[in-house]
């Protein structure tokens, strides 16, 4: 099969210089092909290289698994290449093993120290941007496997995909700000995939915050560096809302010890209308039913729950799962049946905040999530809920951090609840 390359694809394949390591970054927006691109270029490393010992990781293994090692086995067949015969997967080893000798092991990067005794002639990092500058450094001084005889034209190469950050990144600095000779940055807006589906970027257009389409359509550096997991969050989104008896309440749940984060909402013509919340320190599931209980003894429409898929798992301290003991608390105290609407995994965290940014502020300025002043916690973590510096991953405090300052232990948990519900009802296809 004969692949018609985008030019942005070409760019990041072809090296342009005669230095001995090339160090590239494929930023691009949605649908732009970077984990395509990124598996090709390993695909024909290993076949022009015999031999080569290549890496291919993410800083969760999840990552590795559902989304790179699946593009990879795509190229695969459409090279005509026979499991078996021309190439393998060792599951037990997590590698990818060729007839020629060359070879790609998967890995996380969260614990970079087991890395330190390999020998590497490529490594490819997926979402380049969620690991820490130090692993990256790391990963240059594993570019050290003897070359071999016949490897005509090699170059040590270290290439990874992301979706744009902010200028204040350790991707920025070093790939845009001040980048050496060897160090190429190429960017990728999702406009310029001629294989995407008619309308793509268009729709994101319309279901995206401004900000959001910025980076992860157009594939721009974040301008005004804004670390706030949910931007365009301002006073039009608060407003009083009437708790309405007869109407479907919908029960969104985050579950923690401490705290308990239960968010209560009404929807109705397309809009989320969050009107009181739950949060409770140190406490179960059982006494949170209850204090919804007394809160709303007599309560006339549909109860739907909705919320964290994990739990319906059980746990180490109950025969029940969390959802088993709100069903059975409502049927027994409050002789009532509920309805679970609940996705059979969590989606990832990018998806929820897609989803929730775009209905808080679209593209043409329309608020779709209204949330009534008394939900507190809610609305604390939307002023205050970040990303960590340069990054896309948010900034959840730390044991200690919440030892000295309380209030920080209800970031995080009351957004989680109000945005498995938003990215459940209208997720962003």
């Amino acid at each position: 099969m004969k692949y018609k390359l985008l030019k942005t694809q070409k760019k990041f394949l072809e090296v342009p210089h005669n230095l001995e390591l090339d160090v590239c970054v494929y930023q691009g927006g949605f649908g732009s092909g970077k984990t395509w691109a990124g598996s090709l270029l390993g695909t024909l490393l290993c076949l022009k290289f015999a031999g080569i010992n290549g890496l291919c990781g993410a800083q969760t293994y999840s990552l590795v698994r559902d989304t790179t090692l699946n593009a990879y086995f795509e190229h695969f067949e459409n090279f005509g290449l026979q499991e078996g015969n021309d190439w393998q997967f060792i599951k037990s080893q997590q590698k990818i093993v060729f007839k020629n000798g060359s070879n790609i092991l998967f890995r996380h990067f969260d614990e970079p120290n087991k890395l330190k005794s390999l020998n590497l002639g490529f490594a490819e990092i997926e979402e380049m941007s969620d690991i820490p500058e130090a692993t990256f450094k790391m990963l240059l001084g594993r570019m050290r496997q003897k070359k071999r005889k016949g490897w005509k034209d090699f170059k040590y190469r270290i290439f990874g995909h992301t979706n744009p950050q902010s200028k204040r990144g350790w991707i920025y600095k070093n790939f845009a700000d001040n980048k050496k000779p060897n160090y190429r940055l190429v960017l990728a807006p999702s406009t310029e995939n001629i294989y995407l589906p008619k309308d793509f970027c268009e729709n994101l257009k319309s279901a995206y915050d401004e900000n959001y389409y910025k980076r992860n359509v157009l594939g721009e550096f974040d301008e005004d560096n804004c670390p706030l997991v949910v931007p365009n969050f301002g006073n039009e989104n608060i407003q009083k809302i009437n708790y309405l008896d007869w109407c479907d309440l919908h029960i969104s749940c985050d579950f923690n010890v401490d705290p308990m984060c239960w968010i209560l909402a009404h929807i109705d013509n397309h809009k989320v209308y969050f009107f009181d919340e739950i949060v409770l320190e140190n406490t179960t599931t059982s006494r949170t039913c209850e204090e919804f209980a007394k809160k709303y003894p007599y309560h006339k429409g549909k109860i739907i729950i909705n919320g964290d898929a994990s739990g319906d798992n059980r746990t180490c301290v109950s025969e029940y799962t969390n959802y088993m003991l709100i069903r059975n608390f409502f049927a027994q105290k409050m002789k009532r049946n509920v309805e679970f609407h609940l996705r059979q995994f969590n989606p990832p965290i990018k998806n929820r905040v897609a989803a929730f940014c775009s209905m808080i502020k679209s593209m043409d300025g329309q608020r779709k999530i209204l949330i009534d002043p008394k939900c507190e916690k809610l609305i604390y973590n939307l002023n205050n809920l970040k990303y960590r510096e340069g990054g896309s991953t948010i900034d959840i405090p730390t044991y200690w951090a919440i030892k000295n300052n309380k209030e920080l232990k209800f970031l995080s948990h009351p957004f989680d609840a109000a945005s498995y519900l938003v990215e459940y009802y209208f997720p962003i296809v």
